[in-house]
């Protein structure tokens, strides 16, 4: 099974779930295909204007890039392979006149090319049987291309409809090439007869599907394979195209692909779900999911690494750590969840939402248990606990700290701190309850007092703050932000102990730190997880996976596994080599030297410059998104993983 992640092609193996990636393209790819033997893999992207877009052709057996082809500007609209698997057809968008370019698959090299000056193809298919004609879908249309091998053209013949106007979609073509039938947005398929290039018939007749028809598939018997924008899966009969079978998925159905002997076919969805379908009764069943936007927290139970939970857009997930599928699905609708975390009992999950309300759900049901309205204005964007659950911690959008305080059956305000200008991103309580810091966009960490509710040392640094943490010992505090430094500070007195570089690239948006406290790990706008020794301030290992942003890191408890989530909808597992878990803490933390931080700050960065020449890097376990992470390995023997 092959899916295509923001920038990344993945290829899972459908029955034992090992997951390959396929690394190659620097922006967000725009179609994928596989030729008819599934000997390649042909994949198209889009990028800014004045740019080409390349395509990149893969042979799937060994996992690796042919060639790169470039020819079109700014966008890859749709490729196909011929029956042949001799040449690749390429189409361009709009900004590229809807350019179409043959390609020799032997030699990566274009054979024929034209611009059809059409407005916003949608899809171009080759026949079934024939490796010259080509039939391609556009708003206003349907072009059918023939191949001038004698003049090196293409030809083009537009189909007659008459007076009916359509904006069509997508397209297939039946098995002997007679026919082809195409979706529309307005809800219908129309069937075409290919040799006269005219419109036959259209259906079905009595009703049409809503937010149109986006896929397209035909069975051996010519039945009709139809996925409409609503999540609606239909079959239509070719003798009358009637609908002969019904289902619905959840989600606006994106592709459909049928298995080698056509009695079952892989559906995608919108909204990151794959259903394995059979294809008499289409009865759906979900194979595979995670969240379809940016994923904006994740949290495990105290002491307990079998589950975790992510929070996105509608919605809370948990999902089992060991075989990474979904347990709970928590849905609140057109609401977009900013912030979770578990009570440290395990027996509610808290989170924090853009209406400004906090909820409680139970986590074994997903029932709602409490809301506290009107908690923030603007949304919740950082909450914990305390750890004899006796109060919550929040942080929101206006930059107030506020405490909460849960009985059996109220929730009242105890306190509320404003003393942030900006956002409150991250939120962390000491392990007597006795003080928490909190980290905000207005360049302050504040340390507070939890006992008389005042503010005990205000930590600034010219940065927009997205992450703090306690060090186990809660001797010192490590923050991260947009400056791209990550930050060693002194309790005590709030002094900055060490600055070190953590990324060359982009701002850093996570940290998370091992129960020991010997080392500790960040990610961020790089897309790369990195794992740091603490005391020395260098890169012990990398782990390239990710194709958005990373927005928040996690260690289990049992510090066996790293989690990931992104600004792409992914969560990534990864193992924890054995030597960072058997570390042990050395109780000989960084202090600041005579020479204050910028001395410190400069014999790190020397020391993390000489580390950038090191072999090591992370061995990833897997990933949520239908797929694993196989970054490559610095090291010449490989670290070990469990998946």
């Amino acid at each position: 099974m092959c899916i295509r992640d923001s920038s990344t092609i993945i290829i899972r193996h459908v029955i034992s779930r090992t997951q390959t990636f396929l690394r190659g393209h620097d922006n967000e790819i725009s179609c994928l295909t596989v030729s008819p033997t599934g000997k390649y893999v042909a994949s198209g992207q889009k990028t800014h204007m004045g740019f080409q877009a390349e395509v990149i052709l893969w042979d799937f057996e060994e996992r690796s890039l042919l060639y790169r082809l470039k020819m079109h500007k700014v966008l890859v609209q749709s490729l196909c392979f011929s029956a042949s698997e001799l040449y690749l057809a390429t189409q361009g968008g709009q900004d590229d006149r809807n350019m179409v370019i043959l390609w020799d698959v032997q030699t990566g090299k274009s054979l024929y090319g034209s611009p059809l000056n059409i407005n916003n193809s949608t899809q171009i298919k080759f026949y079934n049987k024939s490796d010259d004609h080509l039939i391609c879908t556009h708003q206003n249309g349907v072009l059918l291309l023939t191949v001038d091998k004698t003049k090196k053209r293409i030809n083009t013949l537009e189909v007659n409809f008459g007076s009916m106007k359509r904006n069509f979609t997508c397209v297939s073509i039946d098995p002997l090439d007679q026919y082809a039938y195409c979706g529309t947005k307005t809800g219908d398929v129309l069937e075409v007869l290919l040799d006269k290039a005219i419109f036959k018939r259209v259906g079905p007749v009595k009703k049409l599907f809503s937010l149109g028809v986006n896929a397209i598939q035909i069975l051996p018997n010519g039945d009709i394979i139809v996925g409409a924008g609503d999540g609606t899966l239909a079959k239509l009969s070719i003798q009358d195209m009637s609908i002969k079978a019904k289902n619905t998925v959840l989600g606006g159905i994106s592709s459909l692909t049928f298995t080698g002997d056509y009695t079952h076919f892989f559906c995608g969805t919108l909204q990151s779900n794959i259903y394995w379908v059979d294809s008499e009764k289409l009865n759906p069943e979900l194979r595979n999911t995670c969240h379809y936007a940016r994923i904006n927290d994740v949290a495990f139970p105290y002491n307990y690494s079998e589950v975790f939970a992510t929070c996105s857009l509608n919605d809370i997930r948990i999902w089992n750590a060991r075989n990474r599928q979904e347990l709970l699905r928590i849905q609140v609708p057109n609401l977009e969840c900013y912030c979770v975390t578990f009570m440290s009992d395990g027996k509610s999950i808290i989170s924090g939402w853009n209406d400004g309300k906090i909820r409680a759900f139970l986590p074994q049901s997903g029932r709602l248990l409490y809301v506290i309205n009107d908690a923030h204005i603007h949304g919740v964007t950082a909450i914990t606990t305390t750890s004899d659950c006796s109060r919550i911690i929040s942080g929101g959008h206006e930059g107030e700290v506020r405490i909460w305080k849960i009985g059996r059956q109220t929730q009242t305000m105890e306190a509320s701190m404003k003393e942030h200008r900006g956002r409150v991103w991250s939120i962390q309580v000491t392990r007597n309850n006795e003080q928490a810091v909190s980290a905000s966009s207005d360049g302050s960490c504040i340390v507070w007092d939890l006992k008389s509710f005042t503010r005990s040392i205000c930590l600034f640094e010219s940065t927009l703050f997205k992450q703090v943490l306690y060090h186990p010992e809660e001797s010192q505090i490590l923050t991260t932000g947009s400056d791209r430094k990550i930050t060693y500070w002194a309790t005590f007195d709030g002094t900055a102990i060490r600055m070190l570089e953590g990324s060359e690239e982009g701002e850093i948006n996570a940290l998370a730190i091992t129960k020991e406290g010997e080392h500790f790990v960040s990610g961020g706008e790089d897309k790369i997880v990195k794992l740091w020794d603490y005391d020395e301030g260098t890169i012990l290992f990398e782990g390239i996976g990710h194709s958005g942003a990373i927005t928040k890191i996690i260690i289990s408890p049992d510090q066996q596994s790293i989690i990931s989530v992104g600004a792409e909808g992914a969560i990534f597992v990864w193992s924890v080599p054995e030597r960072i878990q058997e570390a042990k803490a050395d109780h000989d933390l960084p202090q600041l030297s005579a020479g204050g931080s910028e001395r410190d700050e400069r014999s790190v960065r020397s020391g993390n410059s000489n580390m950038s020449n090191g072999n090591n890097q992370a061995q990833p376990k897997g990933c949520l998104l239908y797929t694993s992470p196989s970054p490559r390995d610095r090291q010449k023997s490989r670290m070990p993983s469990s998946a």
